[in-house]
């Protein structure tokens, strides 16, 4: 399954780095929020990454906007990978049921067991407003994203 822009996002409730549940819909009206799946945790891509993210961090997790990133690592992989990256920004698991999230993005490679590198901003309302989908190996430019949440 694909998202076509404009439609309305899929909603979930993943685990954090701190065992804390996180829905996306509890943030409808308050803040557009950042989604960001990525493959694996303690990879170089993947760090390098949310490494950008955690040091451009005020662009997208303030008052109006926050960011999510969502592997399908165990919730106990995301606690260790945080801490050690001094991510100060939710890490969510996709663990069980295994990619269910990915999936409902339409970025989850079943073969590999694990999400692809897909990026989604969604508005206050709840609607996918921008999207870009990379392979498992290309890294994204956080600057393309960082636009498009500006501009909501």
């Amino acid at each position: 399954m694909s998202l076509t822009i404009g439609q309305t996002a899929p909603d979930f409730s993943l685990t954090n780095q701190f065992g804390e549940k996180v829905t996306l819909s509890s943030f409808k009206g308050e803040k557009n929020v950042v989604v960001v799946f990525y493959p694996f945790s303690f990879t170089g891509t993947c760090t390098g990454e949310l490494c950008a993210l955690r040091d451009d961090l005020s662009a997208f997790q303030n008052e109006g906007a926050e960011l999510l990133a969502i592997s399908c690592d165990s919730p106990f992989t995301q606690k260790v990978f945080a801490t050690q990256e001094n991510y100060n920004f939710p890490v969510l698991s996709d663990f069980w049921p295994h990619g269910a999230v990915a999936e409902a993005f339409g970025v989850f490679n079943a073969e590999r067991g694990c999400a692809i590198r897909g990026t989604f901003i969604i508005d206050k309302e709840g609607i996918l407003r921008w999207q870009v989908v990379n392979g498992m190996g290309d890294a994204r430019n956080i600057v393309d994203y960082k636009g498009a949440l500006a501009a909501l």
